[in-house]
């Protein structure tokens, strides 16, 4: 099966604008994601998706491949369904432009969990939880998978709930999980999925994946060890940029 990461980048982040063009380390932030990107073995094709002619050129500059988009999309999924159906691909990787730490090997795993799980549209991934305060707090975003590694559900409340005693987080196989928010679909469902609108339970919880759970499609989840590192804030930015200085590791990647 062919294979493609879309990399979405939004010049209009509101917490932080112009954050694709962030280049303190002397190289753009999305050219960081897209760099990573390239090291998945299994990746046919990386392509930035944007509506902005100034991530445009900054993509061309590096001799990366981009495909502009139109402006109108509410969210990064439709934005990447858009270039899904210019692309001769069977498989289509999300990964956002803001995860310039992402470990290559993860993305390979999503692309092993479709290839490995014919009857799952979709596949993501999820960390073990470490904390009481990761566990209840609704930015972190948790999934309870069943015996066969399916989604059951995903919240930003803590499930599974713990009806007597406290969370084990020590336990193995873990029992609590955070979701990693990387996504890879076989490319004829998400051009579907753009195409419907939300269902109650995702506007609910503001979850785009639970639209697939309410329609009855299956979300494959993958378990790995580290979670990748997102950049929301000029904060994160300057850890960011921090790590790739001191860190002959970070600057190899």
């Amino acid at each position: 099966m062919k294979t493609a990461i879309v990399i979405p980048a939004r010049y209009a982040s509101t917490r932080l604008p112009g954050k694709p063009l962030l280049r303190q380390t002397g190289k753009y932030l999305v050219q960081h994601v897209y760099e990573r990107a390239c090291q998945a073995k299994l990746a046919d094709t990386v392509v930035v998706a944007t509506d902005d002619p100034r991530i445009v050129s900054a993509v061309e500059s590096f001799g990366g491949h981009v495909v502009r988009t139109r402006r109108d999309h509410p969210s990064g999924t439709d934005r990447v369904a858009e270039v899904a159906g210019q692309l001769d691909a069977d498989l289509i990787l999300n990964l956002q432009g803001d995860e310039p730490l992402i470990d290559p090997n993860n993305l390979d795993l999503l692309f092993d969990l479709l290839s490995q799980h014919p009857n799952a549209d979709m596949a993501t991934l999820a960390t073990p939880l470490h904390s009481l305060e990761q566990w209840q707090n609704p930015n972190c975003v948790k999934v309870v998978r069943d015996a066969t590694g399916r989604a059951l559900y995903f919240s930003r409340s803590p499930i599974p709930y713990v009806r007597d005693g406290k969370p084990d987080f020590t336990l193995r196989p873990a029992r609590f999980l955070l979701h990693v928010g990387l996504y890879a679909y076989r490319r004829p469902f998400l051009l579907r999925l753009a195409a419907l609108p939300p269902e109650p339970l995702e506007q609910l919880e503001k979850l785009e994946q639970l639209r697939v759970l309410a329609l009855g499609n299956p979300i494959q989840v993958g378990i790995v060890e580290q979670n990748g590192f997102g950049v929301d804030t000029y904060e994160d930015y300057q850890r960011f940029v921090a790590a790739y200085r001191l860190s002959p590791t970070v600057r190899a990647a």
